[in-house]
């Protein structure tokens, strides 16, 4: 897939507005509502000890209880949008930490494999293979049918590899490529940073992704 130049600026410059926006509501969610909603949950803790009677105290509790849960689950989505640990420190932390929730979402064994050195990218380049990496899970726990996935990154002197791997159910890539918007989105966005993804699939026999970004 072959991206022109004024396109590829012009895609460049919409996923980077997309990320910015998408960074600003992470952080929010974060450090706005999850610390107003965890002010509130400690409140009612507090007022759940100062009540005597019990049927109040108890339903003071379920709420405390409630409000937890979902001071968690905002945390949870706050990770998903934009792991802290991608800006701070690099790709393969944010993929571990990615993965921890994953497998907790939904029950899908992923093997990470690291060989070599990790070496610093910028930002663009770590959002964009997490981007990528986080979309091919996305699709195997949609469609793959399967309960465990690989993903191995190789770093070597002037290029990064990352394969992803499942042995689900595949598909005929000819025809999901012709409708399935994510698939395309993979691998222009490599495109965007002068790396490349090849996606490959075989009916019953699962996915391969190759992805791959030079490094300088």
């Amino acid at each position: 897939m072959e991206i022109q130049p004024a396109k590829k600026n012009i895609s460049s410059y919409i996923i980077q507005s997309q990320e910015d926006e998408i960074k600003r509501i992470a952080l929010e969610l974060h450090e706005g509502v999850g610390q107003t909603l965890y002010s509130l949950y400690t409140g009612m803790q507090f007022i759940q000890t100062a009540v005597d009677q019990p049927e109040m105290k108890g339903y003071i509790g379920d709420m405390a209880q409630m409000m937890e849960k979902t001071i968690q689950e905002i945390r949870l989505l706050a990770v998903e949008l934009h792991p802290p640990a991608l800006g701070t420190l690099g790709l393969l932390p944010a993929l571990k930490s990615y993965l921890k929730l994953y497998t907790s979402t939904y029950g899908i064994i992923v093997d990470l494999q690291n060989e070599g050195m990790e070496v610093q990218i910028s930002e663009r380049e770590s959002i964009t293979l997490f981007r990528v990496c986080q979309e091919a899970l996305a699709n195997i726990a949609r469609y793959a049918d399967t309960m465990s996935a690989a993903i191995f990154l190789q770093w070597k002197p002037g290029q990064l590899s990352i394969n992803i791997e499942d042995k689900g159910k595949g598909f005929d890539i000819n025809a999901e490529m012709q409708k399935s918007s994510g698939l395309a989105a993979m691998i222009e966005r490599m495109c965007l940073i002068s790396g490349k993804c090849v996606i490959s699939s075989k009916i019953g026999e699962g996915t391969t992704i190759d992805i791959s970004l030079p490094l300088y």
